[in-house]
């Protein structure tokens, strides 16, 4: 199970977000906590009345309003009514909403089964419920312990079932009208913008695109690009465009250019612990394998759960390489982990192109000085590994990656203080 917090300043938007869900025909409202009688059967405006009413005991609480999703693996569909009740009481209890008036919807338009909850922050009595750090906490708490007492499938297997195997966008639905169309992107934004950090609207759709999705923010010139718009549109399986863009802001989850600037400061930050790790795996490719060719690393790569993504223009010659970390969910442009790491620097490891290590004087040389030269940088010297290796070796972290291969081994020491060969 996987459970999703956000808050909000209107209650009453996440209130109409799910009944409106209901008139499509793609959620039912299944239960409620505390309401003086059954939702069901109670007026649409009275079941929202009661979480207002409840707000206005404290004005001073800009964000009152509280939307939780509780996500199942895809195996668990056939969960009964009276059980997604049961697991949405113990949650709001272990959470400390036992006591606050809640709504429980059971939506229907998504490849997994899930439920919402909407609620207010604000108690019976008027006090502000503190909600800092409750995913990490209450929220992480509830969610292992219902999973055991449930039998539920652990999220972490399925975060990771997610992560890797997201089900890509289908060009076929295009041809079925907006609202398909709408359907299969919003599952992969759903799946990729809350769960991976990157920097860039690029660094974005390398992931983007592996599910064929693209976030489109026109030419340089375009009116969308000048007031910073963003819309995000189906690619084929050959990765051209197929349909017509949809505006961010139409997304429940609102993936707009100005919230996604928001994430990139954060990401910036929370993957640079990580950072090494990738550096490491393409070290280590290099070191233990004979790479000839880009798709040579990744290949290798994969195995470790980091893809790389080529940019190549309409020659063919590649300018970009951008590597997905799918284990971390981090997403760097091959430049920010430094040169040797950056499209060209991996062509020259991987002897497609020489290094540019010489200097203007080069170009005076003689030919068998010239070629003297060359034969010592052909490839990568033995000065040149010795200082990736120690780069490996270096630690930045304490909880970075170091490949076993790496380690130096320790001496063994005998009684004596003598080294024991």
């Amino acid at each position: 199970m996987v459970a999703v917090i956000n808050t909000g300043s209107s209650v009453r938007s996440i209130f109409n977000y799910n009944e409106n869900k209901i008139e499509g025909g793609k959620a039912e409202l299944i239960g409620e906590g505390n309401y003086p009688a059954n939702a069901y059967e109670l007026h649409k405006d009275s079941r929202l009345k009661l979480l207002l009413k409840q707000l206005e005991l404290n004005a001073n609480v800009q964000r009152g309003s509280v939307h939780i999703s509780l996500n199942f693996d895809s195996s668990e569909s056939n969960i009964s009514k009276e059980k997604l009740m049961e697991i949405a009481h113990s949650y709001m209890e272990k959470i400390g909403f036992g006591s606050q008036p809640y709504l429980v919807y059971q939506h229907h338009d998504a490849g997994h089964p899930h439920i919402h909850i909407v609620s207010v922050k604000v108690k019976s009595d008027g006090k502000r419920i503190d909600m800092q750090n409750i995913g990490r906490n209450q929220s992480e708490t509830a969610r292992k312990e219902i999973e055991k007492a449930f039998n539920l499938v652990p999220a972490q297997g399925r975060q990771k079932e997610k992560t890797l195997h997201v089900k890509p966008a289908k060009s076929s639905v295009v041809k079925y009208g907006a609202a398909e169309t709408k359907k299969a992107i919003a599952a992969v934004l759903n799946a990729v913008i809350p769960n991976y950090k990157y920097a860039t609207v690029g660094e974005l759709n390398a992931v983007l695109n592996l599910y064929n999705v693209a976030a489109v923010q026109g030419s340089k010139d375009s009116r969308m690009f000048l007031h910073k718009g963003l819309a995000y549109q189906i690619l084929n399986d050959k990765k051209q465009p197929a349909g017509v863009p949809l505006k961010a802001s139409s997304f429940y989850i609102k993936p707009t250019l100005k919230n996604l600037e928001i994430k990139f400061a954060a990401n910036k930050a929370g993957r640079n612990p990580h950072l090494k790790r990738v550096k490491n795996a393409v070290d280590l490719a290099f070191m233990q394998n004979r790479i000839k060719t880009v798709s040579d690393l990744d290949r290798i790569l994969i195995q470790d759960g980091i893809k790389t993504v080529e940019r190549r223009n309409e020659q063919g010659i590649l300018y970009g390489l951008t590597y997905i970390d799918h284990k971390a969910k981090c997403v760097f442009n091959g430049s920010i982990l430094g040169k040797p790491y950056a499209a060209s620097g991996i062509e020259e490891r991987c002897g497609l192109k020489s290094f540019s290590t010489y200097s203007a004087t080069d170009k005076i040389l003689d030919n068998d000085e010239l070629k003297n030269k060359q034969q010592h940088s052909s490839f990568i010297s033995a000065g040149e590994l010795q200082k990736i290796i120690d780069s490996v070796l270096q630690p930045e972290f304490s909880t970075d990656f170091v490949p076993s291969q790496l380690k130096r081994k320790k001496k063994r020491k005998n009684g004596k203080g003598q080294s024991d060969y």
